[in-house]
């Protein structure tokens, strides 16, 4: 376990200086990743002009949002089907520990770059935040990062089987953004969506950190929405384990 932290650290600081040079590019992602909850935004404090929580809500959302986000579909799936992939199999670690190099990489550059708007908008929207509830919030952040990785590599998996991993990953963030509450907050949906919500992945990935920051979560609510994502963390890993070993057992390199 100590040789796997170990080389993680290595290749995140690789990888960290390595995307130090493509600021233009991690800056659209930025705006990428904050659009969606701004949007969400705009258009909710227009239905609910006087209701504090969703001004709150969707600024937790951004800060969120950037923290968790995930695009193994290009750091990994593209690397399958132009057979780079080959060489990570040769070295004597696991592959995975380059993925999540890369992975949490991405994720401290996008919230580095895109924490100023978020402070923004909390000064220029008046929001206040309580440490308390922030900190409460912490250990649902750090599972949904792990939850939105798992997802998203289990998608992006497919590319063992199929061309088509784009699509099959871009349906999957839409169903993460309609049910994880980017769209609209999960007390917002009618039933028997908002019950379907709580008990998928997709409220834990998202949602539930964000709703949990700003109070509207709390006690006992708390310990079972953490017990949820640690559940779907398990699953997850075993599903991702599960692709993993069938894909390369099918998987064939030619060239070098």
């Amino acid at each position: 376990m100590i040789w796997l932290i170990r080389l993680t650290a290595l290749r995140l600081r690789q990888e960290v200086l390595e995307w130090s040079g493509a600021w233009w590019f991690l800056l659209t992602l930025v705006v990428q990743a904050v659009l969606g909850p701004l949007i969400g935004l705009f258009v909710w404090s227009a239905i609910f002009p006087t209701n504090p929580y969703v001004t709150k809500y969707y600024v937790a959302l951004m800060l969120v949002t950037l923290m968790t986000e995930s695009f193994e579909q290009y750091t990994f799936a593209e690397r399958i089907y132009d057979g780079t992939i080959g060489h990570e199999l040769l070295r004597p670690q696991p592959v995975v520990v380059g993925v999540i190099g890369t992975n949490i990489a991405i994720r401290i550059w996008l919230t580095v770059m895109g924490a100023p708007v978020v402070v923004l908008a909390e000064i220029a929207l008046q929001v206040p935040f309580s440490w308390s509830a922030v900190v409460l919030a912490l250990p649902a952040l750090v599972i949904a990062a792990a939850l939105t990785f798992l997802w998203t590599l289990a998608l992006s998996l497919s590319a063992f089987w199929t061309e088509r991993v784009h699509a099959i990953v871009g349906f999957g963030s839409y169903v993460s953004t309609l049910l994880g509450g980017t769209i609209a907050p999960l007390a917002f949906l009618p039933e028997p969506w908002r019950a379907i919500g709580k008990v998928l992945p997709f409220y834990a990935m998202l949602g539930l950190p964000a709703e949990i920051a700003t109070g509207r979560v709390h006690g006992v609510a708390i310990v079972t929405g953490n017990a949820y994502q640690l559940g779907w963390v398990a699953a997850l890993t075993v599903l991702s384990i599960s692709l993993w070993r069938l894909g390369v057992r099918r998987y064939t390199v030619v060239g070098g």
